[in-house]
Protein backbone atom coordinates (compact mmCIF):
# COMPACT_ATOMS: atom_id res chain seq x y z
CA UNK A 1 0.00 0.00 0.00
CA UNK A 2 1.35 3.82 -1.12
CA UNK A 3 0.60 6.99 0.56
CA UNK A 4 1.13 8.50 -2.48
CA UNK A 5 -1.62 9.86 -5.24
CA UNK A 6 -0.70 7.74 -8.75
CA UNK A 7 -0.16 10.75 -11.40
CA UNK A 8 -3.45 10.05 -13.98
CA UNK A 9 -1.94 12.46 -16.91
CA UNK A 10 -0.11 15.61 -17.42
CA UNK A 11 -0.36 18.09 -19.52
CA UNK A 12 1.65 21.57 -19.66
CA UNK A 13 -0.77 24.73 -19.87
CA UNK A 14 0.46 28.08 -20.63
CA UNK A 15 -1.20 31.03 -17.92
CA UNK A 16 -3.62 32.18 -20.25
CA UNK A 17 -4.76 28.29 -20.15
CA UNK A 18 -4.79 28.42 -16.70
CA UNK A 19 -6.94 31.40 -16.50
CA UNK A 20 -9.28 30.30 -18.48
CA UNK A 21 -10.02 27.38 -16.20
CA UNK A 22 -9.64 29.13 -13.22
CA UNK A 23 -12.25 31.41 -14.55
CA UNK A 24 -14.61 28.82 -14.76
CA UNK A 25 -13.54 27.32 -11.12
CA UNK A 26 -14.27 30.81 -9.95
CA UNK A 27 -17.80 30.97 -11.68
CA UNK A 28 -18.91 27.95 -10.29
CA UNK A 29 -18.00 28.89 -7.08
CA UNK A 30 -19.76 32.11 -7.12
CA UNK A 31 -23.11 30.72 -8.00
CA UNK A 32 -23.07 28.53 -4.77
CA UNK A 33 -23.87 31.01 -2.23
CA UNK A 34 -22.19 28.27 0.28
CA UNK A 35 -19.08 27.98 -1.05
CA UNK A 36 -15.72 30.52 -0.25
CA UNK A 37 -12.77 30.72 -2.21
CA UNK A 38 -10.11 28.97 -0.51
CA UNK A 39 -6.83 31.34 -0.33
CA UNK A 40 -4.76 29.72 -2.28
CA UNK A 41 -7.57 29.90 -4.73
CA UNK A 42 -7.85 33.48 -4.73
CA UNK A 43 -4.27 34.06 -5.33
CA UNK A 44 -4.00 32.02 -8.08
CA UNK A 45 -6.88 33.59 -10.08
CA UNK A 46 -5.09 37.20 -8.55
CA UNK A 47 -1.34 35.90 -10.36
CA UNK A 48 -3.16 34.83 -13.02
CA UNK A 49 -5.16 38.00 -14.15
CA UNK A 50 -1.94 39.96 -13.44
CA UNK A 51 0.23 37.91 -15.87
CA UNK A 52 -2.02 35.87 -18.46
CA UNK A 53 -0.90 38.59 -21.66
CA UNK A 54 -2.51 36.53 -24.46
CA UNK A 55 -5.96 34.92 -24.89
CA UNK A 56 -6.00 31.01 -24.39
CA UNK A 57 -6.46 30.30 -28.15
CA UNK A 58 -3.87 32.60 -29.02
CA UNK A 59 -1.15 31.08 -26.56
CA UNK A 60 -2.26 27.36 -27.61
CA UNK A 61 -1.74 28.46 -31.17
CA UNK A 62 1.58 29.89 -29.96
CA UNK A 63 3.11 27.17 -28.18
CA UNK A 64 2.13 24.99 -31.30
CA UNK A 65 3.73 27.21 -33.48
CA UNK A 66 7.26 27.22 -31.13
CA UNK A 67 6.78 23.19 -31.27
CA UNK A 68 7.25 23.31 -34.63
CA UNK A 69 10.67 24.49 -34.57
CA UNK A 70 13.03 22.23 -33.86
CA UNK A 71 14.69 23.16 -30.94
CA UNK A 72 12.00 24.00 -28.70
CA UNK A 73 10.23 21.58 -26.91
CA UNK A 74 6.68 21.86 -25.18
CA UNK A 75 8.05 22.55 -21.39
CA UNK A 76 10.26 25.55 -22.88
CA UNK A 77 7.62 26.68 -25.48
CA UNK A 78 4.68 26.96 -22.61
CA UNK A 79 7.82 29.40 -20.45
CA UNK A 80 8.31 31.49 -23.93
CA UNK A 81 4.82 31.24 -24.38
CA UNK A 82 4.33 32.59 -20.63
CA UNK A 83 7.07 34.87 -20.32
CA UNK A 84 7.11 36.82 -24.35
CA UNK A 85 10.68 37.32 -24.25
CA UNK A 86 11.34 40.12 -26.60
CA UNK A 87 15.27 39.80 -26.64
CA UNK A 88 17.87 37.51 -27.06
CA UNK A 89 18.58 38.16 -23.15
CA UNK A 90 15.21 37.41 -22.46
CA UNK A 91 14.91 34.97 -24.39
CA UNK A 92 18.54 32.72 -23.61
CA UNK A 93 17.27 32.95 -19.73
CA UNK A 94 14.92 30.66 -20.66
CA UNK A 95 17.21 28.44 -22.13
CA UNK A 96 19.52 28.72 -19.47
CA UNK A 97 18.75 25.54 -17.57
CA UNK A 98 19.31 23.47 -20.75
CA UNK A 99 22.25 21.63 -21.67
CA UNK A 100 22.56 23.61 -24.90
CA UNK A 101 22.44 26.97 -26.18
CA UNK A 102 21.21 28.32 -29.38
CA UNK A 103 23.10 30.52 -31.86
CA UNK A 104 21.89 33.91 -33.05
CA UNK A 105 19.87 33.19 -36.05
CA UNK A 106 18.35 30.39 -33.85
CA UNK A 107 17.25 32.89 -31.24
CA UNK A 108 16.19 35.53 -33.91
CA UNK A 109 13.85 32.81 -35.47
CA UNK A 110 11.98 32.06 -31.86
CA UNK A 111 11.49 36.25 -31.23
CA UNK A 112 10.31 36.67 -34.89
CA UNK A 113 7.37 33.80 -34.32
CA UNK A 114 6.75 35.64 -30.64
CA UNK A 115 6.96 38.92 -31.87
CA UNK A 116 3.29 37.85 -33.97
CA UNK A 117 1.58 37.35 -30.86
CA UNK A 118 3.16 39.51 -28.66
Amino acid sequence: MTIFKEKLDEEYVTTSEAKEILVEIEDERAADEDRDLRYELARAIEHVNRFADLDADESRELVEELTDLDQVDVPTAVKITDLLPEDRTELRSVFAQERYSLDGEELDEILDVVAKYA
